[in-house]
């Protein structure tokens, strides 16, 4: 038996992930596929998250990231393997109860949110896991740990409009706010830069970098189309394509011109600066190809 590599330690005995390490993981995947008809949108997949990781998903369209970040957050079980997610089985635990501890920020979550919905709501609601506030009963703990959350991301001055109101990096970091809210012990982030300009998006890596690097955070996994949005303190990577891996492990080692290359389809070079990343394809050279 040998261990994964970047896998946080777990090891593999004839392709499953013994339980040796069981108690340090939040996800822990193992010949995994999802199928959807004729189609795989994931195939093959052996990934596991420990307690203090900061993962990163890359891949380019249809490579099956969103499918991966669904079946970590409960909302999606596996065609043939298994996934176990803080511990508990899917298919033989109550995903209900599940989810609640597990923090999600995602644009399809933001398109539930009734626009006249005030911030402070969206952000406290997360505590009953509804969308749209309606009858529950918040206490004075309740509105203080939103009010917190809210001046950490530096928008607790936007606490009573209404959500339809907010710009995108606004909402962003509204619902960064919200799935945080209940303390949870996995933090999943679906493109959370998706639709910002440059001024957002660099201002929401440096927000993220930050809680990255905060040793009390939880475990996080962020998916994203580019390099540049890696924000600084996440320390592994898995690059997808077409529904495979085409490497996991340690950030440094995974992100490199070959692994891009191969998971983009185009000839690609990779700078760092101040601990980020930045790709473009290399001059004069057109798409790889498979």
């Amino acid at each position: 038996m040998a261990p994964v590599p970047g896998s946080g330690g777990s090891v593999v005995d004839n392709g499953l992930v013994t339980e040796r390490s069981a108690e340090d993981l939040v996800v822990r995947m193992a010949g995994v596929s999802v199928r959807r008809g004729r189609t795989a949108l994931v195939r093959d997949i052996d990934w596991s998250v420990e307690l203090d990781e900061r993962w990163v998903v890359l891949g380019p369209n249809g490579a099956g990231k969103t499918t991966m970040l669904r079946l970590a957050g409960a909302e999606l079980h596996p065609t043939t393997g298994t996934v176990h997610v803080l511990g508990e089985r899917l298919g033989r635990t109550d995903v209900a109860e599940l989810r609640p501890r597990i923090g999600l920020c995602s644009a399809a979550l933001a398109a539930r949110f009734p626009t006249d919905e005030t911030v402070i709501d969206v952000v406290v609601s997360a505590g009953y896991g509804v969308v749209g506030r309606w009858r529950e009963q918040y206490d004075s703990m309740d509105t203080g740990r939103a009010e917190e959350l809210l001046a950490a991301l530096s928008i607790k001055h936007l606490a009573d409009r209404t959500f339809g109101t907010l710009s995108e990096g606004e909402r962003k970091r509204t619902l960064i706010a919200r799935a945080l809210m209940t303390d949870p012990e996995m933090l999943l982030m679906d493109e959370p830069a998706a639709g910002l300009d440059l001024g957002g998006r660099e201002d929401l890596v440096a927000r993220l970098a930050e809680l990255a690097l905060d040793p009390d955070a939880p475990a996080m996994v962020l998916v994203t189309h580019h390099v540049e949005e890696i924000p600084p303190g996440f320390t592994h990577g898995l690059l997808l394509r077409d529904g495979g891996i085409v490497a996991q492990g340690l950030l440094a080692d995974v992100i490199t011109d070959g692994n891009l290359s191969a998971t983009f389809g185009q000839d690609l070079e990779l700078y760092r600066s101040d601990g980020r990343f930045f790709a473009r394809r290399r001059a004069g050279v057109g798409a790889t190809g498979r």
